[in-house]
């Protein structure tokens, strides 16, 4: 199923999940000029939703999904994904032939390979486009977006997703976004570790750590992490941000992708367990960079 027809210009989404990245990148969408009708598990965040950009909101992500030309979901795992999508009141049950679903959730890719499945049975095509950038991102309509699926079908949706996303990629067949999101995954966490460490050895050793971070910053250790979240880490402040609970729920990805690949990953399984560490003692909305509280006396 490679055929798309890109003669209808997309005009009416529906948008699945509102949380902390959701809510923002359907009132992008909405923005845009889009006819959107959004769905959430709680309707009275939809409510919200609505009340504060306008738009309609369904009982079910099938009735959100009725007379859509482009679907997007943001949720929270590989079952919420397959519950919002091909479950009883999922909306490719309502969905028309040549109609395009876009998850934007992080998840497995197999999850994505197989509602890809179900989705052409239905002929319906789909893409997994997990998203970077985090919550501030969302909000300002820059995030990075990684895409696995037909190019026929991404070259048609691109321009509805550059809608709240400062880079959108075509990564390969479906699954190839998620698994592009676990590299992405992996390298944050081994950087933010390395970054605690750092900061940490600066402070016990007499160092003025804002100065220190203004310098290094400039050459080759800099990093998004150290621009955006090294002088919070310096003050102990986490409670923002891509929480570790979500973190930890990436990493598990990563690690059970790894085992079936025969992929080594040692930092990253110890950096998993330094996050297990940080949900024990209480942490587990707090932001990612929260690894340097472990390094405390």
């Amino acid at each position: 199923m490679t055929q798309v027809n890109p003669k209808d210009h997309i005009t009416k989404a529906a948008f699945i999940g509102l949380g902390v990245m959701g809510y923002p990148m359907a009132g992008h969408l909405l923005k845009k000029g889009f006819d959107v009708t959004v769905y959430n598990r709680t309707a009275e965040k939809a409510d919200q939703w609505i009340a504060e950009y306008g738009g309609k909101r369904a009982p079910t992500p099938q009735q959100a999904a009725l007379g859509a030309q482009i679907v997007f979901s943001c949720v929270g795992n590989d079952d919420d994904v397959r519950e919002i999508s091909a479950g009883p009141e999922g909306a490719f049950s309502a969905m028309e032939a040549g109609t395009i679903f876009v998850d934007h959730t992080t998840a497995s890719a197999e999850v994505a390979r197989e509602l890809s499945i179900k989705a052409e049975e239905k002929g319906v095509y789909f893409l997994d486009a997990p998203v970077s950038g985090g919550q501030a991102g969302a909000e300002n309509g820059v995030l990075t977006v990684m895409v696995g699926g037909d190019p026929a079908v991404f070259e048609i949706a691109q321009s509805v997703i550059k809608s709240y996303a400062r880079a959108v990629g075509l990564m390969g067949p479906v699954g190839s976004g998620q698994l592009t999101k676990m590299v992405n995954q992996i390298c944050i966490a081994g950087l933010v570790q390395g970054l605690s460490e750092g900061i940490d050895f600066g402070r016990r050793c007499g160092l003025d750590m804002e100065q220190v971070l203004n310098v290094i910053s400039k050459g080759a250790a800099q990093s998004w992490q150290m621009e955006n979240r090294g002088i919070t880490m310096k003050d102990d402040q986490f409670d923002f941000g891509f929480a570790v609970d979500w973190m930890r729920k990436d990493l598990g990805l990563c690690l059970d992708e790894a085992r079936r690949r025969g992929s080594r990953l040692p930092v990253t399984a110890l950096v998993d367990q330094f996050y297990g560490q940080v949900q024990a003692s209480g942490g587990g909305r707090w932001d990612t960079s929260s690894l340097i509280s472990l390094l405390k006396d």
